[in-house]
């Protein structure tokens, strides 16, 4: 086994991660298609596996060419919104009813037959999707929508009203990163409709991001970034025949989010619709040819309503599924077309994480839930009542994709003790993928509940130095929406927290109230009050790992990024008796200075919660630092601008106080470059030898 080193923790991929990834089925369900590497990279080609000869073959390699240094800026900053680090061949699509793939690489589009041959039908396209029958694809290009007959390559422009501000078919910027939807397109079930979002932003003034760190002194990027409490862009939604037409405008009302959309089998639009003050959605059915809508359902929350991805159609019937957190778990429900409830598909004291699918016959449905808060498991239950059947069981994480017949699944498969592998059931079941988990010597780190001041429940994780006690560095993101412990290999390839632990330190993360997967209540604890009861329960957690004997004295430091960096600069402003030590990285320091969605959904706007703002704002304790802070920061981060870094910088210096400060002209919020994650690193290494 090798010894690991700061060129491991900067270099991607993570070991045990290199498998495969984006399955789906063909629609006669012969053949299962996926994402993967030829040579371990995080460069992907599409692979076919034949299910009943049990073969693999690689399907389309796009070549060597495919970089994210090649990539359009438009493309780079989609990028971003999708986290999505790998190159090559990134998305693809099986048309519904057609044996063809669409497969775009750097705007170009490739349809694909089973046999391994393609064809290129179109450029310069951004989020291409392909018609049911795969006969057309529609795309964006320069914020209008097109749309290319895939026989003749005839191109046409179905919109044309864009223009500096207004776009047509892309997703707002709010939408990518805050409400999980980066397309702004759907095709009907016929293939003769495209829905499209219109966006105009012009109103939204300029936020503009230089490029410091490039040769160009010109180089400026420009955003209509929506602050807190501030104007949203402006969304319609229109809808146009693939072949060109008239545009009809769906009246959306007053509604502040225009949050999703879906085409029912019958020809209606279902559409969401959340109020500004994210405590109500509304699910409508749009008639859109007449333009009018009948309401099918809402939901109401006095702590929040969450957005999902769980609406699936029965095409037989016509009915719906549908999640709802109203009993305080997510649980599935399932619906007449008119909106009437049938019944609850799921109950119990576990909130359902997502729906997978539903058969092609309209009998089952299949999810992924966790029984407890540290695993996933998943479920299939009839949709004419009965109990639902656990597909799974050993420990750790599991995903899964089921072909149209639910007669053959693949099962994805990961703990803290077993890298990913991947299984196709059915009448023989096939691995795909054996775990390997690589050959660096990596600890299993130690799962431990806790309970907080108030008795909630607490799930941590401790990766051991070669000794205890020893100086504890709290690892923490602390946000809602989000999740760090788990039995999964992801905890087990933490390489930061691994190499610090193999440095001397204990390294330890808390899932603190307001993390995802426990429940509405659990996360609804943070409402207005970002910043408050998370760092109770990291202190909490610190006086625990001191109770178990893991803490040299009183030496304890917190490193974070995002809000993870927000929660290390607080902590260490609000318990700087706890904590001596902090690395932030990329931090909101303000709240009026994040977009609206996000930012209101937990606290509301600056005018409706101005003391909520204020005790949650780094910049407001400024001048309670007291230990060894260091911030690092990228400059052209347009998610968490350099702003929030710039702000708290000169609060402490009219309070006479200062911070250590890193930062990385020509990173994101994410950092891309390898010599710069590593550089990044060794940083925090030394800092925390230093000072803790």
């Amino acid at each position: 086994m090798a010894e690991l080193t700061l060129d491991h923790v900067a270099r991607y991929p993570r070991p045990g991660t290199v498998f495969p990834a984006a399955f789906a089925f063909s629609p006669d369900s012969t053949l299962l298609t996926y994402l993967h590497s030829l040579e371990g990279s995080m460069s992907r080609v599409l692979w076919a596996f034949d299910v009943e000869r049990g073969e693999s073959r690689v399907l389309f390699d796009p070549g060597a060419g495919v970089t994210e240094e090649n990539v359009s800026r438009e493309e780079a900053l989609r990028r971003e919104r999708q986290r999505l680090m790998h190159t090559g061949v990134t998305h693809y699509e099986w048309a519904k009813t057609a044996p063809v793939i669409l497969a775009p690489v750097l705007g170009d589009l490739y349809l694909i037959s089973p046999d391994g041959t393609s064809r290129l039908v179109g450029s310069g396209a951004i989020d291409p999707h392909l018609s049911p029958d795969g006969s057309r694809v529609a795309f964006v290009r320069d914020g209008e929508l097109w749309c290319v007959d895939c026989e003749t390559g005839t191109e046409r422009r179905l919109t044309h009203d864009a223009e500096p501000g207004v776009t047509n078919g892309t997703a707002s910027y709010i939408a990518q990163e805050e409400m999980d939807r980066t397309r702004g397109f759907w095709w009907s079930a016929d293939g003769e409709w495209l829905a499209f979002e219109h966006v105009d932003e012009r109103h939204v003034p300029v936020f503009r991001i230089p490029h410091w760190g490039t040769d160009d002194p010109h180089d400026v990027e420009e955003h209509r970034y929506p602050f807190a409490g501030k104007e949203n862009p402006r969304s319609t939604l229109g809808v146009v025949r693939a072949v060109g037409g008239a545009v009809r405008l769906l009246d959306l009302g007053d509604a502040e989010y225009f949050a999703r959309a879906m085409w029912h089998p019958d020809g209606r639009l279902f559409v969401q619709m959340l109020d500004r003050a994210q405590s109500r959605l509304e699910l409508r059915a749009y008639d859109s040819g007449a333009g009018t809508f009948q309401t099918v359902l809402v939901e109401e929350s006095d702590v929040w309503v969450n957005l999902h991805n769980d609406l699936r159609f029965v095409e037989q019937t016509g009915s719906f599924i549908w999640s709802s957190e109203r009993t305080g778990f997510k649980q599935l429900y399932l619906y007449d077309g008119d909106g009437t409830l049938v019944r609850a598909l799921t109950d119990g004291p576990f909130p359902v994480d997502a729906v997978l699918s539903v058969s092609d016959d309209g009998s089952r449905l299949a999810y992924v839930a966790g029984p407890t808060p540290v695993e996933s498991q998943i479920f299939a239950v009839g949709l004419d009542g009965g109990a639902p059947e656990q597909l799974t069981k050993d420990p750790g994480m599991h995903g899964a994709v089921f072909s149209p017949s639910f007669d053959r699944w693949v099962e994805i498969a990961h703990s803290r003790a077993h890298a990913p592998g991947v299984t196709l059931h059915g009448a023989h079941d096939h691995v795909i993928h054996a775990p390997d988990p690589g050959d660096l010597e990596l600890q299993v780190p130690e799962l431990f509940t806790l309970h907080n001041r108030d008795g909630v429940e607490l799930h941590g994780a401790l990766y051991k130095p070669p000794a205890l006690p020893a100086p504890l560095i709290v690892s923490v993101y602390g946000g809602p929406h989000a999740q760090m412990v788990t039995d999964s290999w992801g905890l087990r390839v933490d390489l930061s927290a691994q190499y610090l632990a193999s440095q001397g330190f204990a390294v330890m993360t808390v899932d603190n109230r307001g993390s995802a997967r426990r429940g509405l209540a659990f996360e609804g604890a943070l409402k207005h009050r970002m910043g408050s009861v998370e760092i109770d329960d990291q202190v909490d957690g610190v006086a625990y790992a001191k109770g178990q004997g893991w803490v040299d004295g009183d030496r304890v430091g917190i490193m974070g990024w995002s809000y993870g960096g927000y929660m290390t600069i607080l902590s260490m402003l609000k318990q700087p008796g706890v904590f001596r030590v902090g690395v932030s990285g990329a931090p909101v320091t303000d709240w009026d200075g994040y977009d609206t969605f996000y930012t209101e959904h937990y606290m509301g706007t600056p005018d409706t919660n101005p003391d909520g703002y204020r005790d949650a704002s780094a910049v407001t304790h400024a001048e309670k630092l007291i230990g060894k802070l260091l911030i690092i920061h990228g400059m052209i981060d347009e998610n968490v601008h350099f702003r929030n870094t710039a702000r708290f910088l000169d609060a402490l210096a009219k309070a006479n106080r200062s911070c250590d400060l890193m930062i990385y002209p020509n990173e994101r919020h994410s950092p891309r470059s390898e010599p710069d994650r590593r550089n990044m690193h060794e940083r925090i290494a030394e800092y925390f030898r230093a000072h803790l």
